[in-house]
Protein backbone atom coordinates (compact mmCIF):
# COMPACT_ATOMS: atom_id res chain seq x y z
CA UNK A 1 0.00 0.00 0.00
CA UNK A 2 2.73 2.55 0.77
CA UNK A 3 4.49 1.62 -2.08
CA UNK A 4 1.63 2.68 -4.65
CA UNK A 5 0.85 5.67 -2.21
CA UNK A 6 4.76 6.79 -2.84
CA UNK A 7 4.54 6.06 -6.62
CA UNK A 8 1.07 8.33 -6.44
CA UNK A 9 3.01 11.32 -5.09
CA UNK A 10 5.35 11.18 -7.48
CA UNK A 11 3.84 11.14 -10.16
CA UNK A 12 0.67 13.40 -9.56
CA UNK A 13 3.35 15.98 -8.14
CA UNK A 14 6.77 16.99 -9.47
CA UNK A 15 9.24 15.58 -6.58
CA UNK A 16 11.74 18.23 -7.38
CA UNK A 17 9.06 20.95 -6.41
CA UNK A 18 7.71 19.58 -3.34
CA UNK A 19 8.50 21.66 0.00
CA UNK A 20 9.20 19.87 3.31
CA UNK A 21 5.94 21.08 4.35
CA UNK A 22 4.11 20.42 1.55
CA UNK A 23 5.55 16.60 2.44
CA UNK A 24 4.82 16.64 5.86
CA UNK A 25 1.04 17.93 4.60
CA UNK A 26 0.70 15.01 2.56
CA UNK A 27 2.17 12.55 5.42
CA UNK A 28 -0.43 14.05 7.65
CA UNK A 29 -3.18 13.94 5.71
CA UNK A 30 -2.49 10.34 4.85
CA UNK A 31 -2.05 9.52 8.61
CA UNK A 32 -5.23 11.32 9.54
CA UNK A 33 -7.33 9.05 6.92
CA UNK A 34 -5.66 5.84 8.50
CA UNK A 35 -3.69 5.14 5.29
CA UNK A 36 -0.34 4.86 7.12
CA UNK A 37 0.59 4.43 10.70
CA UNK A 38 2.31 7.15 12.91
CA UNK A 39 5.76 5.11 11.75
CA UNK A 40 5.13 4.65 8.22
CA UNK A 41 4.40 8.48 7.93
CA UNK A 42 7.52 9.31 9.25
CA UNK A 43 9.38 6.89 6.93
CA UNK A 44 7.30 7.93 3.79
CA UNK A 45 8.07 11.68 4.49
CA UNK A 46 11.74 11.30 4.81
CA UNK A 47 12.04 8.77 2.04
CA UNK A 48 10.08 11.75 0.15
CA UNK A 49 12.49 13.88 0.99
CA UNK A 50 15.26 12.13 0.34
CA UNK A 51 13.99 11.56 -2.94
CA UNK A 52 12.78 15.62 -3.53
CA UNK A 53 16.14 16.31 -2.78
CA UNK A 54 17.87 13.91 -4.52
CA UNK A 55 15.77 15.09 -7.82
CA UNK A 56 16.38 18.67 -7.16
CA UNK A 57 19.93 18.16 -6.99
CA UNK A 58 19.92 15.69 -10.47
CA UNK A 59 17.25 18.99 -12.04
CA UNK A 60 20.54 21.48 -10.64
CA UNK A 61 22.58 19.33 -12.88
CA UNK A 62 20.57 18.98 -15.52
CA UNK A 63 20.37 22.81 -15.63
CA UNK A 64 24.01 23.17 -15.51
CA UNK A 65 25.01 21.17 -18.22
CA UNK A 66 22.22 22.62 -20.49
CA UNK A 67 23.66 26.21 -19.76
CA UNK A 68 27.12 25.15 -20.01
CA UNK A 69 26.35 23.08 -23.44
CA UNK A 70 24.15 26.81 -24.57
CA UNK A 71 27.25 28.76 -23.60
CA UNK A 72 29.77 26.59 -25.62
CA UNK A 73 27.54 26.87 -28.31
CA UNK A 74 27.68 30.48 -28.57
CA UNK A 75 31.14 30.63 -28.02
CA UNK A 76 31.46 33.14 -25.22
CA UNK A 77 34.10 32.90 -22.52
CA UNK A 78 33.45 31.31 -19.01
CA UNK A 79 34.57 33.21 -16.08
CA UNK A 80 37.52 30.49 -15.64
CA UNK A 81 38.59 31.40 -19.17
CA UNK A 82 38.80 34.86 -18.60
CA UNK A 83 39.91 34.36 -15.17
CA UNK A 84 42.94 32.48 -17.24
CA UNK A 85 43.15 35.33 -19.70
CA UNK A 86 43.60 37.80 -17.14
CA UNK A 87 46.66 35.73 -15.34
CA UNK A 88 48.46 35.69 -18.41
CA UNK A 89 47.76 39.12 -18.86
CA UNK A 90 49.28 39.78 -15.39
CA UNK A 91 52.44 37.45 -16.06
CA UNK A 92 53.02 39.22 -19.61
CA UNK A 93 53.06 42.50 -17.55
CA UNK A 94 55.44 41.41 -15.19
CA UNK A 95 58.07 40.06 -18.09
CA UNK A 96 57.48 43.46 -19.76
CA UNK A 97 58.30 45.17 -16.71
CA UNK A 98 61.67 43.24 -15.65
CA UNK A 99 62.69 43.54 -19.76
CA UNK A 100 62.33 47.42 -19.24
CA UNK A 101 64.38 47.38 -15.88
CA UNK A 102 67.46 44.87 -17.48
CA UNK A 103 67.19 47.15 -20.76
CA UNK A 104 67.09 50.61 -18.16
CA UNK A 105 69.98 49.09 -16.39
CA UNK A 106 71.97 48.18 -19.63
CA UNK A 107 71.36 51.88 -21.05
CA UNK A 108 72.21 53.55 -17.75
CA UNK A 109 76.01 51.47 -18.79
CA UNK A 110 76.03 52.71 -22.46
CA UNK A 111 74.26 56.11 -22.04
CA UNK A 112 70.85 57.41 -22.37
CA UNK A 113 69.13 54.86 -24.89
CA UNK A 114 68.91 57.43 -28.31
CA UNK A 115 70.36 60.14 -26.76
CA UNK A 116 73.02 61.33 -29.57
CA UNK A 117 76.84 61.46 -28.65
CA UNK A 118 77.95 65.66 -28.23
CA UNK A 119 79.81 66.61 -30.91
CA UNK A 120 83.69 65.65 -31.24
CA UNK A 121 86.14 68.86 -31.76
Amino acid sequence: MIDLIKKAVLTGIGIASLTKEKLEEISNDLIGKGKLSEQEGEKFLQEMQKRAEESREALKNQTDKFVESALNRMQLAKASDLEKVQAEIEELRKEIEALRIREGVAGMKEGVAGAEKPPTL
